[in-house]
């Protein structure tokens, strides 16, 4: 069911991955976000937040950190940007983290640990894939270095 790996390298020579760092950024920019999406009073907060987390690649142009530095989040076998749908399969690390986060201590070493553990399956693959990617069927690219390339 996963994406085999030839494919994963093929389809990273036609498009470039994004770079750890500007993804890093992207999220963590969606996570400054959500933490302004916090400071609402009463608990609208709460479900807003977890709301942009589970969605926010499906918009169009993806969610608001990757736009402002230049990724999109794709679906390989569909050639397609990602839908809610995917967005939401993606992101079930990063929602988990969330609602881990709001158990005190605890909680905020395990939501630390959740989104470590992604950080670091980026990092150690070669196409960047980290778990939600892999559950999704998704890869985030790099709009900047396909432009600059442009296509093969």
């Amino acid at each position: 069911m996963f994406i085999e790996q030839s494919e994963r390298i093929e389809a990273a020579l036609v498009y470039p991955k994004a770079n750890l760092l500007n993804r890093s950024i992207a999220k963590f920019l969606d996570f400054l976000f959500v933490a302004a999406l916090h400071e609402i009073p009463l608990q609208v907060s709460f479900v807003v937040g977890i709301s942009y987390l589970s969605i926010a690649d499906g918009f169009f142009g993806g969610s608001a950190g990757k736009r402002l530095i230049g990724l999109k989040t794709v679906v390989w076998e569909a050639q397609k940007e990602a839908s809610f749908r995917e967005s939401i399969i993606r992101n079930i690390p990063f929602i988990i983290a969330y609602l881990f986060y709001h158990i005190p201590y605890v909680g905020w070493f395990i939501a630390l640990g959740i989104v470590g553990f992604e950080f670091f399956l980026m990092l150690g693959n070669p196409n960047g894939i980290r778990l939600g990617d892999e559950l999704a069927r998704t890869f985030v690219l790099d709009l900047r270095a396909s432009k600059r390339n442009g296509p093969t």
